[in-house]
């Protein structure tokens, strides 16, 4: 009965319907408590009333690739307030966790969501071919540091010469 009842007289603690105003007995005005306690929204609870149940069926798939952490919070942001839910996952080969904001992460959705949301990420239903981190990245490096080990070899070679 409280819940339907949320005016209060501050004197005797009586509860009233919102059309009264003053307390009969007191003559108090009635202060508002409230229709009941209603469970605190977290944030989780908060960001589910946000999903659009059409997009939540399904495999997760990647739609997008980000650089780091905070590039992949902003696209789900992006997401979510599309309503589509989203999570991310460390790229494969970056999973040390020494440092856990940093490294390529990708975004991942449910069958369902996955052509909404690369139009919405990249502005075309294309798959993600294109949002591939750089592979050749790695082969340059490589290239390098085999580089500076042949030139510091060769600098020993004639260091060796000269001594010798």
């Amino acid at each position: 009965m409280a819940a339907a009842e949320p005016l209060a007289c501050p004197q005797c603690a009586r509860r009233f319907q919102l059309d009264e105003r003053f307390c009969p007995d007191d003559g108090m005005p009635l202060v508002y408590v409230g229709r009941g306690e209603e469970e605190p929204i977290t944030e989780a609870r908060e960001r589910a009333r946000k999903i659009k149940p059409q997009y939540t069926s399904g495999e997760l798939v990647k739609v997008a690739w980000a650089r780091n952490l905070s590039e992949a919070e902003l696209m789900q942001g992006i997401l979510l307030d599309q309503g589509i839910p989203s999570v991310q996952r460390r790229s494969r080969g970056f999973d040390v966790p020494d440092f856990l904001a940093a490294g390529p992460r990708d975004i991942l959705v449910p069958e369902a969501a996955g052509p909404d949301a690369r139009e919405i990420l990249t502005g075309t239903d294309a798959p993600e071919a294109p949002l591939e981190p750089d592979e050749g990245r790695a082969a340059r490096l490589l290239a390098g540091m085999a580089v500076a080990l042949v030139l510091a070899a060769a600098i020993v070679w004639a260091l060796y010469q000269l001594v010798g």
